[in-house]
């Protein structure tokens, strides 16, 4: 074989295997679920509210009904979980800080508590021209929140935005935002729907805790009076109680301390803002970097109370899913 011939040969398998070394020295994760956008399962470890104390089941009123530490093997994107939504009939969603949406059914035992996720699928967020958004800066979206009979709105940071997706998820649209100064990683954590009173206004809340009420194609104004991160916390989740309440999730990680929330339920927010009920968790507890909160109404008039941490795809860190029931007070 002349040298013109095997020189360049031997050059390209020596970039390739130049190439796969590289790869096999720093794997880099699929775009997508394996295959992209199918079905993928869910392995759920069950998880103590109290790692010291397996028998505690209640706190500050709070009573725990289950919880689970998510994982897949059909995936390496199951991770970066930031806000959450349960509906009425268990279903889920859950967006992703890498541009992905999460969908699930929650899997509850004999005695109603939490002890799984089921029929899940992993897909990516798409932008107005259908194609999935990629990497941080477009699609690190951080908060949810599904109005009444109408879109699924989804917040995002860095690039700050809001957009409203239709049922097909295929077109999304801007919603109006809150005209605030928004630094590139401390954006619209929370995002949750105002009440049935009125089906097109929702709450914003930013990571240093301004909150502002909503309405799509309107205006945003910020609500004070309302709880605001404690020294050293941050606004992290929003949610909507079943008569309009307004639930805040705050987080704090100091690494001599650990990560610590706190859990307030908030009465009429936009008018009298009576505190119902608060939760908080510290280090003696099994508490992550919780980003996702929700609410769901039980017959008797109970609340379960859902929170998902955020794993910031950090192999030392849990896709943790804990659920508690309360009872408001009257």
């Amino acid at each position: 074989m002349p040298a013109w011939v095997w020189v360049p040969a031997l050059a390209g398998a020596i970039g390739v295997l130049s190439a796969c070394a590289a790869a096999h020295l720093k794997p880099i994760p699929p775009r997508g679920p394996i295959p992209v956008s199918a079905g993928v399962s869910v392995q759920a470890s069950p998880v103590p509210l109290d790692p010291s104390n397996p028998a505690r089941l209640e706190v500050d009123g709070f009573r725990y009904a289950g919880g689970v530490a998510l994982t897949s093997a059909d995936t390496s994107r199951l991770h970066g979980l930031s806000d959450l939504i349960v509906y009425g009939d268990g279903s889920l969603v859950a967006p992703s800080d890498d541009g992905d949406i999460f969908r699930g059914k929650l899997v509850l035992d004999a005695d109603g508590r939490l002890v799984g996720v089921s029929d899940a699928t992993l897909e990516p967020l798409r932008n107005p021209k259908g194609e999935p958004l990629q990497g941080k800066g477009e699609g690190d979206a951080e908060g949810a929140a599904q109005l009444h009979d109408g879109p699924l709105l989804i917040s995002f940071e860095r690039h700050h935005r809001i957009w409203r997706y239709a049922q097909d998820q295929a077109d999304p649209k801007p919603a109006t935002m809150p005209d605030v100064k928004l630094e590139p990683n401390e954006g619209m954590e929370g995002l949750a729907a105002f009440g049935a009173r009125d089906r097109t206004a929702y709450w914003v809340g930013t990571e240093p805790g301004g909150l502002y009420l909503c309405r799509l194609d309107v205006s945003c104004a910020e609500v004070s009076g309302l709880p605001k991160p404690p020294l050293g916390y941050r606004l992290s989740g929003l949610a909507p109680g079943p008569n309009g309440e307004l639930v805040i999730l705050h987080h704090s990680y100091i690494p001599a301390i650990g990560s610590r929330i706190i859990v307030t339920i908030v009465r009429d927010p936009n008018g009298t803002k009576t505190v119902a009920g608060r939760l908080a968790m510290g280090p003696n507890s099994t508490v992550d970097n919780f980003e996702g909160v929700s609410v769901a109404a039980r017959p008797n008039g109970d609340w379960r109370l859902y929170l998902l941490s955020d794993d910031n795809f950090n192999p030392k860190q849990r896709t943790l899913l804990l659920a508690f029931d309360w009872t408001p007070p009257k």
